[in-house]
This record gives C-alpha cells, sequence and structure tokens, in this order.
C-alpha cells in the first residue's frame, strides 16, 4: 500500500462535479444560455443551496469562501439580497418549483439570528409546493448553535444538522483556530436529538497540522461516545495558493506525511467500521439504519456540490455570494465579491461570475465520475469506441495495481481501489487530461 500511495498520491478533483470548476469554458457560457439551461431541465423538483459566508472568526483549515466579522448588522441587508436573488430565479423558472432540499452553507449559517433565518426560509417556502418528502439540513457550528436556532429551524421543517469537529486535541485546535470542548459538541448533539432532529452529522479531518494518529483515534473515540447518525471522515486539502493567507498560518512542515495521513485514514476507516458505521462513497460513513446507508445500498445515492445526498434532484440554484447553481446541463457561479452582488442584485440581474454549458461528452463522462463517486462502479457499454479505447488505456496501470475490476465494459471498483476513487475518475476526465500542466488547481488525492 505505501508503493501505491507514493505512486498516486498526486493532485487531483474531488469530483463534486464534472467537469470541475477549473475546466469551464468560459468562451462558450453566457447569462442567457444559463437561463435556457435552467429551462431545458423540465422537471420542476430542485435543491436548494444558501450560502451563508459570515463567519465571527477564522478557522485557518477551511478553504470555504467566507467573511470574517462580529458585525452582525450584515445580517439584514444579506438575508435581504438571498430574496432578491431567489425571486429573480422565479422569474426564470416561471412556474412554481417544487422544494425538494434545502442546505445552509458557509461560512457559519448559525452566525445569523434564528428570526433572521425564519424570515428567509418562511419567504422562500411560501414560493415554492412543499412535499411530504423533504430533505432541510443546515450547519451549525458547536459554540454558536442554540437552543432557538434548533427549534426555529426544525419548526421549518429542518431535521438534520452537521456540526464541524475536526479534532478534539487543543494542540491542533489552536493551530486550525478552532477551539471547542467535547462538553459543548456533546450539549449541543443532544439537544439537537431532543429537538427532534433524525440525522445528526459530525466532521472529521485527517491530515491537519500537528495532528499524530493518537489525536484521530482519541477523536473518533470521543466521536463514537455521542453516535452521530453520520460522520464525514476526510482528508484536510492544503490549497493555500488558492485560497489567500488563512492556510498560511502554520508551517507545512507540521503537516502529517503521506504515509502518516494514509495510516490515519486506514485506522479511522476501521474503527468507524468496527463500530458499526456503513462507508459510503468517499469520506462518507453512516450507521445502517440511516438513509444515506439506504440510499447507497438502494443504488439512489446522489452528490452534488452539497456533497452525498439521498435526495436525487438534478436541478439545484444556489443563492449567495460565491455558491454555485447546477441544472444538469449547465453550471453557474455566482460573484464572490459582495459589494459586486450587491450591486448586480441591486440592477436586477443575477450575479454570475462564471459559469459552463455542458458538451454532450461532458455529459456521458459526468454520469460515469456520478456512477463511480456514488457506488464504486459503472457500465461503459453507451460510450463511443474511441473514448473508450482512451479511459481503457489511462485506467491500465490502476487495473494492474489491482485498484479496479473491468469485465467487458463494466467497471468495479476493488475495496482497495476504493481509497483512490479520485485517481480512477482522473483517468475519465477529459478536460483535466488536456491541461496536466495546471498543478496546483487541487489538494493531493492521498
Amino acid at each position: 500500500m505505501r508503493e501505491l500511495i507514493q505512486k498516486y498520491n498526486v493532485p487531483g478533483p474531488r469530483y463534486t462535479s464534472y467537469p470541475t470548476v477549473p475546466y469551464w469554458d468560459p468562451e462558450s457560457f453566457s447569462v442567457d444560455r444559463w437561463k435556457e439551461s435552467l429551462k431545458t431541465n423540465s422537471s420542476k423538483e430542485l435543491s436548494l443551496y444558501i450560502h451563508l459566508p459570515f463567519c465571527e472568526s477564522l478557522c485557518t483549515f477551511c478553504a470555504c469562501n467566507k467573511r470574517i466579522t462580529k458585525r452582525h448588522e450584515v445580517e439584514e441587508p444579506y438575508i435581504q439580497a438571498l430574496l432578491k436573488e431567489w425571486s429573480l430565479y422565479l422569474e426564470v423558472l416561471e412556474e412554481k418549483p417544487i422544494l425538494k432540499e434545502i442546505h445552509l452553507g458557509g461560512g457559519t449559517p448559525t452566525f445569523f439570528d434564528a428570526d433572521n433565518l425564519k424570515i428567509l426560509i418562511e419567504t422562500i417556502k411560501a414560493s415554492c409546493v412543499i412535499p411530504e418528502e423533504i430533505q432541510f439540513s443546515f450547519e451549525g457550528h458547536p459554540n454558536n448553535t442554540t437552543e432557538k436556532h434548533l427549534s426555529v429551524l426544525h419548526e421549518l421543517g429542518f431535521d438534520r444538522v452537521s456540526y464541524g469537529i475536526q479534532d478534539y486535541n487543543p494542540k491542533v485546535q489552536i493551530a486550525i483556530h478552532r477551539i471547542q470542548s467535547f462538553k459543548t459538541v456533546k450539549e449541543v448533539t443532544e439537544l439537537s436529538r431532543q429537538i427532534g432532529y433524525t440525522s445528526i452529522s459530525h466532521d472529521i479531518i485527517y491530515g491537519l497540522p500537528l495532528q499524530n494518529l493518537e489525536d484521530v483515534k482519541n477523536t473518533i473515540e470521543k466521536t463514537i461516545e455521542l453516535r452521530p447518525d453520520r460522520i464525514a471522515f476526510y482528508s484536510y486539502a492544503h490549497v493555500p495558493w488558492t485560497k489567500g493567507n488563512g492556510q498560511r498560518g502554520y508551517d507545512e512542515q507540521d503537516l502529517p506525511s503521506a504515509d502518516l495521513k494514509r495510516l490515519q485514514y486506514e485506522t479511522g476507516k476501521k474503527m468507524l467500521e468496527d463500530y458499526g458505521y456503513m462507508e459510503i462513497g468517499m469520506d462518507h460513513f453512516a450507521l445502517p439504519e440511516d438513509e444515506l446507508s439506504k440510499s447507497y445500498q438502494n443504488h439512489t445515492l446522489h452528490r452534488n456540490f452539497m456533497g452525498y445526498t439521498t435526495t436525487k434532484t438534478n436541478k439545484m440554484i444556489g443563492l449567495g455570494v460565491s455558491a454555485i447553481s447546477d441544472s444538469w446541463f449547465g453550471f453557474a457561479q455566482n460573484k464572490k465579491d459582495i459589494k459586486a452582488y450587491y450591486q448586480d442584485l441591486k440592477n436586477g440581474q443575477l450575479s454570475i461570475e462564471k459559469g459552463h454549458i455542458l458538451t454532450s461528452t461532458d455529459l456521458v463522462i459526468r454520469r460515469k465520475i456520478l456512477n463511480l463517486m456514488c457506488q464504486f462502479k459503472t457500465d461503459l457499454s453507451d460510450v463511443d469506441i474511441d473514448l473508450f479505447i482512451d479511459i481503457k488505456s489511462s485506467l491500465r496501470e490502476l487495473e494492474e495495481d489491482d485498484l479496479l475490476i473491468f469485465e467487458e465494459r463494466k467497471l468495479q471498483v476493488t475495496e482497495k481501489g476504493q481509497a483512490f476513487i479520485r485517481n480512477i475518475c482522473m483517468a475519465f476526465d477529459q478536460r483535466l487530461k488536456a491541461k496536466q500542466h495546471d498543478t496546483q488547481l487541487f489538494s493531493m488525492t492521498i
């Protein structure tokens, strides 16, 4: 395994989309084409991602788009901007959408006062058809998620919450500037259950600065005490060259080696499985009775910019600065500068910075990568011969290393190969292959 790690530990995408954002084609994109792609997708069902970027302090491990402030007067104008953006999308959609899913991400969604979140969600819900089966979720910071946050959002239909834990070692917490006690996490987790949340998730990161193997083991042991329904156990993505100075708050020599990082993952994975959690796709684990596990077993698991989901809508609208929308036939990302975002909305136009309209080949590759990321297998029988030959050739070494099995045109990732799923997907990525010189766009795959 060590030799495989050294061989395949290269920069690579995480494939929350295909094509990945750095390889979008701005030349063929326009806002009008984006709007048309939304109409091309005839489904009335959609998912909604709302980006709430404000945080009171900077977590140095975080690569998300965020704004650091303690001024809570920023809340109301931002809420009003989100509602203005939503009204513009309602004009594009023309028909009343069926709202299947909402996810509040950040930043720190619980930076916002619960009453402001209530105004936002109630206004959006009033403009939609709300089916019986919905999935409303939010990301909560253990230090500032209050009983009121949990109660108000639960009354609005939210029954899923994820808490960023990362690591319980105080030394690691200081390095990443994310200090929270186990006591705090325990209290907010138990409170969530008491209020009625049926799916609670904890995020744990391995590969953090100053983090050793015992830290990972200790964090998992403490997490198991609280028995969250889902656990995201994923690799720290060190990309300071693209995310500003936040990730330069510690020396790169403080980061675990590739060998230690893989040992952290393998040890953590075994511990989680020993405690009864199922591995779901890449980086995710869930209890067998959780819907995520059932969806994986039923082959209905879906993946988008929000991560893994059991709600298989192929139309997602992202509201807020930097948010990404997906019509299935195209992608659009909002501007990251909040002043520009406000000005565009004031002028009555969507604040879109860039996007991509998928070609017919993009759509084929997208489906194959989605299958691999969700089910560790895919069928290439509908791929034209030239593309098949290219993919098969790119997979040859991975097949020789027993990371996958080909039977006719059906590909199955082996158990050993699951740890290298990003590398396997890269063999399908036609746009990545065309620009191999762009090495500092992504984190390392291991």
